[in-house]
């Protein structure tokens, strides 16, 4: 593997050559590849090219291409095929590693099972309903196939946060946003369920049995087609799991505890040692409390703790640096650096994920109205509370100056960013960052012309009229304006 600071000369797009750290420019290669997968439509089975092919296409040594390859391999979008009519084939990826990469970065922010449950009862009620408008008699069987295999099983748990009732309901909704971001958060939930105090038998058959009648009475509700019914039984499904959490989660503990990448996960047949190995060496960081700047040993130091070679060494660290989970530092005190995560890995493997899913821009549109609308009404009560610095940050997004129009588009959305982060909840936030950078990739493929400067204007006016409404402490009136204006800007993201 090459060092993190070696760099190599590549020709870039524009036919200038400049050196650039490699292990970026492996990241770059690798995004490359993933752009051709998606612009071809994923064609599943098709060569790409032989590594002597690739390496000449993108100019770079084999170390290079090996490591941007390890990367499209970790995103499931292509594998390499050694021997002869070997080469790089497009394949077909699961959502592990969108979830993976998304429960690591929740988890080092400290998401709070409020957070959870407050953006779980904003998206699965939708779920409910548009899977009670589309079932079928295969979704009907599937659905009372869980409650059968519900009744049937026995544990040692109160509330099943995340029994396959709620994941089934995002995958029956025909959303794949809906679907991906269910599963995330139905994860993390079962993490503070599942860590919370010991409770008697008895309070654990009761629990069993309340959380079951509230399955059968949101299913029925689903198979009846009765979408209202539906979502109100799931939201006070939702608020129960939630009380019980509190009542019996541990009072000391800030983050989530226990293995953040769950062994089913990364340690099935199809997955790679170095995966593994970047789950376990990641798990050693949160056990350790994820204290940035440590270092955890040198390369001899984890070669030996781990037991494993060199080789599958390095590619777990190449995989943690992607993550922004370790960084391999060189020299006297060097070692394998805790670092700081950014959301940034996050963003782009879930929407690379969801590209392959086939996701449209309605799906994006159903589930960015949802959470918008949510994020305002927090946002107003966090002002109401005193954050005043939400009125100055807010009112700064307000008043961006933008080089013509086009500019103006990107910057725009700084408001809506600006509001999330306000609201203060980190899963709204990076869902909404996700759905963006989704919106971006969508209107670039289509080439859609920017909005001229009245229609600039008209946003600008849209955003200043919300923050007054949110500045007020008027919830409703903020979240009928922020309504008003996502319906406006609906033909733009058709």
């Amino acid at each position: 593997m090459a060092n993190a600071v070696e760099t190599e000369h590549v020709d870039g797009d524009a036919g200038t050559a400049a050196a650039v750290p490699s292990a970026r420019l492996a990241a770059q290669i690798a995004h490359r590849i993933e752009e051709t997968v998606i612009a071809g439509g994923w064609p599943v089975g098709t060569s790409l090219g032989s590594e002597v092919e690739l390496r000449e296409r993108f100019g770079v040594s084999r170390s290079v291409l090996r490591e941007a390859v390890r990367l499209v391999e970790h995103h499931q979008v292509a594998r390499m095929r050694r021997g002869p009519n070997g080469g790089l084939f497009v394949s077909a990826p699961d959502a592990g590693p969108a979830t993976r990469a998304t429960v690591i970065y929740l988890e080092y922010v400290g998401t709070s099972v409020a957070d959870l449950l407050e953006a779980r009862l904003l998206l699965e009620p939708i779920a409910a309903g548009l899977a009670g408008e589309q079932i079928t008699e295969e979704g009907i069987a599937l659905l009372r196939g869980t409650l059968d295999n519900e009744a049937a099983c026995q544990g040692d748990r109160g509330v099943s946060a995340q029994d396959p009732l709620h994941p089934l309901l995002g995958e029956l909704s025909g959303n794949p946003v809906l679907r991906l971001f269910i599963d995330v958060l139905t994860r993390l939930t079962a993490r503070y369920a599942h860590t919370s105090r010991q409770v008697s038998k008895a309070e654990v058959a009761e629990s069993k049995r309340v959380s079951h009648e509230a399955h059968m009475s949101i299913v029925d509700a689903v198979i009846a087609s009765d979408a209202a019914i539906a979502q109100m039984a799931l939201i006070a499904h939702l608020e129960a799991i939630a009380a019980w959490i509190e009542a019996h989660r541990v009072r000391h503990r800030t983050r989530i505890p226990g293995p953040v990448v769950e062994p089913e996960i990364v340690e099935g047949p199809q997955a790679k040692l170095a995966e593994v190995l970047a789950s376990r060496i990641h798990d050693d960081i949160v056990a350790r409390g994820w204290q940035v700047g440590m270092v955890l040993g040198s390369e001899s130091d984890l070669l030996a703790r781990y037991g494993i070679s060199r080789s599958v060494l390095r590619e777990a660290v190449r995989l943690l640096e992607y993550h922004s989970v370790a960084r391999m530092r060189r020299g006297p005190g060097g070692g394998l650096v805790i670092a700081t995560p950014e959301p940034q890995a996050s963003i782009d493997t879930m929407a690379l994920f969801l590209e392959y899913q086939g996701v449209t821009t309605d799906n994006l549109r159903v589930v960015r109205n949802a959470i918008e609308l949510g994020v305002v009404v927090r946002a107003t009560a966090r002002h109401a509370q005193g954050d005043t610095g939400i009125a100055e940050r807010l009112r700064a997004t307000t008043q961006l100056t933008a080089d013509g129009p086009e500019d103006y588009v990107h910057k725009a959305d700084s408001f809506h960013t600006e509001l999330a982060d306000s609201a203060g909840n980190p899963v709204l936030s990076l869902f909404l960052a996700i759905i963006t950078e989704l919106f971006r990739r969508h209107t670039a493929e289509y080439s859609r012309p920017a909005p001229g400067e009245t229609a600039a204007a008209e946003v600008r006016h849209a955003h200043e009229r919300i923050l007054d409404a949110v500045l007020a402490g008027d919830s409703g009136l903020a979240r009928h304006r922020m309504r008003r204006h996502l319906d406006a800007l609906a033909p733009w993201w058709a």
